[in-house]
């Protein structure tokens, strides 16, 4: 009996602390100032090898938008249930589209990554460009020309029909 009352405590206890779980940290503005200090952040924080540092720029559940700092060909990816947009704050890379992943692994519940994309579409982006990748879409960036820092935002889609 007394395990029992001992496990319903445990179980009250640990429902009550999950119930005060923080909700993801909401932050609407970024100036032109933070961007700039996350940028020299991303660059400090770069580890050799390392092919992208990301930092968050703003967030407002479901949505984040993220910066990423790309200084070498990292793994291809798709997202099953998120649309991506990227906008090209600085630097310049060539992005492909479509195709399919090699060497396809399963990251999560709804993510694929790849070593690379067999075929697709090559597309030559630099600052000031905008891309917006569908949900269930291979994308990578193949080559960047010596360093590429992106804003991504990931956009929850569900059953929407890809063009």
């Amino acid at each position: 009996m007394r395990a029992i009352a001992a496990s319903l405590v445990l179980t009250i206890v640990a429902s009550a602390a999950w119930a005060q779980q923080p909700a993801p940290p909401t932050k609407t503005y970024s100036s032109a100032a933070d961007v700039a200090a996350l940028i020299a952040k991303a660059k400090a924080d770069h580890k050799e090898g390392q092919p992208i540092v990301v930092e968050s720029i703003l967030q407002l559940a479901p949505y984040a938008a993220s910066l990423e700092y790309r200084s070498s060909v990292g793994a291809a990816a798709v997202h099953e249930k998120e649309a991506e947009l990227f906008y090209v704050i600085d630097g310049s890379a060539t992005l492909i589209t479509g195709g399919k992943l090699a060497n396809e692994k399963r990251t999560n519940a709804a993510n694929l990554t790849g070593t690379g994309i067999d075929g697709g579409k090559s597309q030559a982006v630099a600052k000031g460009d905008f891309v917006i990748v569908p949900e269930n879409t291979p994308h990578w960036f193949s080559a960047i020309n010596g360093t590429i820092v992106l804003m991504s935002l990931h956009v929850p889609r569900s059953g929407a029909p890809t063009p």
